[in-house]
């Protein structure tokens, strides 16, 4: 098992980094600007022009849809340190390299599923950055962290399905470049519990499709927002069944191993970030006559993060690793792992941050009271940690039969 970097991997990560150095990091105060000018009107969900410049920029200099192995060459374990890169800006960034969730799990889904009508109407204006995706599996009526709970009902009709129910926490939906969801819900009742689900594509302005509401998360409005739908007795073509009847379960779980690399990896740039301006604001402020930097307290939460980062990353490196050789399914217990520890070290890093910048950590004058944020959100996104500590406590007790 070797992590040293290809040559390839090696000259990406280093434009990736002039890229974040030079472009993203300076652009952040404009997009916050154009953002708060807007915040509480109709126009709150536009995208700053800033991003569409910055796309501009990074297909310029080579750094574009580089999560797809097929499209980039890049291995995922090549991939994984331009996706920490990115996570130092894990809004701005991502995007700009048009690798950003939910599409890029959409993207793969309809690289693997879709047909050829699908991936021309869909995957290449996707891979162009013209138009965003959506992936609506969670409900609000129910446990939605097991996947076989949905109650969204999708009824063939001639040539037609028919859908009828309620997701939430589909983000992306608020942005009008959303132009596509791929909607999860029970085709067969009837049938064994993995095989009731489909997948099938809904166009935004399918008559039936409502989108309710925005929700916050712990307050904030994110530009591509996390919504409430509800489908109306929605009724699109046959043709838009992703895969086949039945197997909306499998594609869920194929679409999953890939994008929480990407998760993992720009949670740890979160953290490294955390770890940056801990130690800048620990060298610049005095307290009780030394530098916070002296403070034993302090060194001990500095020296804590480190060690947790560096843990971390070499989960995350093997598990791209292991996926490269043996797919998801041979790296199942690994995924799960990350999923849960990446997410808990970056709050922990973030938490320690903010606490060194006192007052400052909880303002919007710091980035790190948003990226609290987004990461204690990413317990719950993509199944909460439950779940996938269920998953390595299964393999675990696997071994003893």
């Amino acid at each position: 098992m070797d992590f040293e970097p290809s040559t390839v991997a090696a000259d990406h990560t280093t434009r990736m980094r002039a890229f974040l150095d030079e472009k993203v990091l300076p652009a952040e105060p404009a997009y916050d600007a154009w953002r708060a000018e807007r915040r509480g009107t109709p126009q709150e969900w536009d995208l700053p022009p800033v991003v569409e410049e910055l796309k501009a920029e990074a297909r310029a200099r080579g750094l574009w849809n580089l999560f797809l192995p097929s499209v980039s060459g890049l291995s995922n374990l090549e991939y994984a340190p331009v996706a920490e890169v990115s996570g130092w800006s894990p809004v701005i960034a991502p995007e700009a390299i048009n690798c950003q969730a939910p599409d890029t799990g959409n993207m793969e889904t309809l690289h693997l599923f879709g047909t050829p009508e699908q991936k021309e109407q869909w995957l290449q204006p996707l891979l162009d950055g013209e138009i965003r995706s959506a992936f609506a599996m969670t409900e609000p009526e129910v446990a939605s962290s097991d996947a076989t709970n949905v109650q969204t009902r999708i009824r063939r009709d001639g040539d037609s399905y028919v859908i009828s129910g309620r997701k939430w926490w589909i983000s992306g939906s608020a942005d009008e470049r959303c132009k596509i969801f791929i909607v999860m819900g029970k085709t067969d009742p009837d049938a064994a519990a993995h095989r009731q689900q489909s997948m099938v594509l809904v166009p935004r302005d399918t008559p039936g499709l409502e989108i309710e509401r925005h929700l916050p998360t712990f307050g904030y409005q994110d530009q591509h927002g996390h919504s409430e739908l509800a489908f109306h007795d929605v009724r699109v073509p046959v043709s838009n069944l992703l895969g086949e009847e039945g197997g909306g379960f499998a594609i869920a779980q194929a679409r999953l191993g890939p994008g929480r690399i990407h998760h993992c990896m720009r949670l740890i740039g979160m953290a490294e970030r955390a770890i940056d301006l801990m130690a800048r604001r620990a060298k610049a402020r005095t307290a009780f006559g030394r530098p916070l930097a002296d403070q034993g307290v302090v060194r001990e939460q500095i020296a804590q993060s480190r060690i947790e980062v560096e843990q971390a990353r070499l989960l995350v490196l093997k598990t791209a690793w292991l996926i490269d050789r043996y797919g998801a399914k041979g790296a199942a217990t690994e995924i799960a792992a990350i999923k849960v520890i990446c997410p808990r070290i970056a709050c922990a890093v973030i938490d320690r941050a903010i606490q060194i910048h006192g007052g400052g950590g909880m303002s919007d004058d710091f980035p790190l009271a948003y990226f609290y944020t987004w990461a204690r959100a990413l317990r719950l996104a993509d199944g909460p940690d439950e779940v996938h500590l269920r998953t390595v406590a299964r393999q675990e007790l696997g071994r003893h039969d």
